[in-house]
């Protein structure tokens, strides 16, 4: 065999040897990157959504309606659940930022996530601040012929702490404990909306305001997170990790489904017609099942939006 054949029958074998390292070489899409525009949506979405629930529970007739009467018949169901949610409320703010603090500062300084922790405090703070700016901003409740507090309450301060607290912790553990911390955090704030609400504390509409707050600024800060923190916003999916099994997504999901069975229930029991019943308390389960509609939908949206967004593509696993 001469030079020029033993080359030639050398070549295919080295370009072999050579193409996977020229593969692996190739940059792969970030976290993040293809998703700007969804997180710009979610967060445009929550903005709208605030402007409507505020126009519709405050601004209108039907509105302020629905919303006082949940808040006025929360006293006939103010017994021993009255007292357990006046205990949470109590711990509430120091509950929050222990929780908040410990997870924030174990994974900073574990695992190194000085930039994600700015990001994450800084929309955490950014958040309490908005709501409190906007209860002073926003109008006195104007009178549309129903018997209210005039004073604006929402949206409501101690749901913006809870809910901003959970989401911090979210937003800075690994994408495979995100669907864990996704249904934690949202039942914590789930759990102190309602609270407020048998209180007596503040209406439905207060705690669903709360919750677009965090959304609006949690989102972004979400998406600044999983695009300077390529290293370790991967993950292999759902099913590879106990904390990531889709029963943490199929909780808040089916939750909020039977809540949507009981709010329409409870609705229809009031609705004007024949079988038309004198409410004692089916406003309040009504405005109980919008709190929980509102924080579990939140959390399933936000588990499903970050997963796709940090998802390790298929051929990046095979490489």
């Amino acid at each position: 065999m001469s030079f020029r054949q033993q080359r030639t029958s050398k070549h295919p074998s080295a370009a072999s040897r050579q193409a996977p390292t020229r593969a692996a070489a190739r940059p792969e899409q970030g976290p993040g990157k293809g998703t700007g525009a969804l997180f710009l949506l979610a967060t445009l979405g929550c903005l709208a959504a605030l402007a409507g629930t505020y126009y519709f529970f405050v601004r209108t007739t039907t509105g302020q309606f629905i919303d006082e009467s949940a808040l006025v018949e929360a006293v006939e169901l103010h017994g021993a659940a009255g007292k357990a949610a006046t205990k949470l409320l109590d711990w509430l703010p120091a509950l929050s930022v222990l929780i908040a603090a410990v997870v924030v500062l174990f994974v900073t300084v574990v695992r190194r996530r000085w930039a994600a922790a700015g990001i994450a405090v800084a929309a955490c703070v950014g958040a309490n601040l908005a709501t409190q700016i906007l209860k002073d901003l926003v109008p006195v409740r104007p009178y549309r012929g129903i018997e209210t507090l005039e004073f604006n309450s929402l949206p409501s301060g101690h749901t913006t702490l809870a809910a901003s607290a959970a989401a911090a912790v979210f937003l800075m553990v690994s994408p495979r404990w995100r669907p864990l911390a996704g249904y934690l955090g949202g039942s914590f704030a789930v759990a102190t909306g309602v609270s407020t609400l048998i209180n007596q504390w503040h209406r439905p509409a207060d705690v669903v305001a709360a919750f677009l707050v965090v959304g609006a600024f949690m989102l972004p800060a979400g998406w600044l997170i999983l695009r300077t923190g390529p290293r370790w916003n991967v993950w292999d999916g759902y099913g590879k990790h106990w904390a990531a099994s889709r029963w943490w997504v199929a909780l808040p999901l089916l939750t909020g489904l039977a809540s949507a069975a009981v709010a329409a229930y409870s609705l229809l029991k009031i609705a004007p017609g024949p079988g038309q019943e004198a409410s004692t308390s089916n406003y309040f389960w009504a405005g109980t099942s919008l709190i929980v509609i509102a924080g579990y939908l939140a959390t399933v949206a936000g588990v499903w939006l970050f997963g796709s967004a940090a998802r390790r593509r298929a051929t990046a696993r095979r490489r």
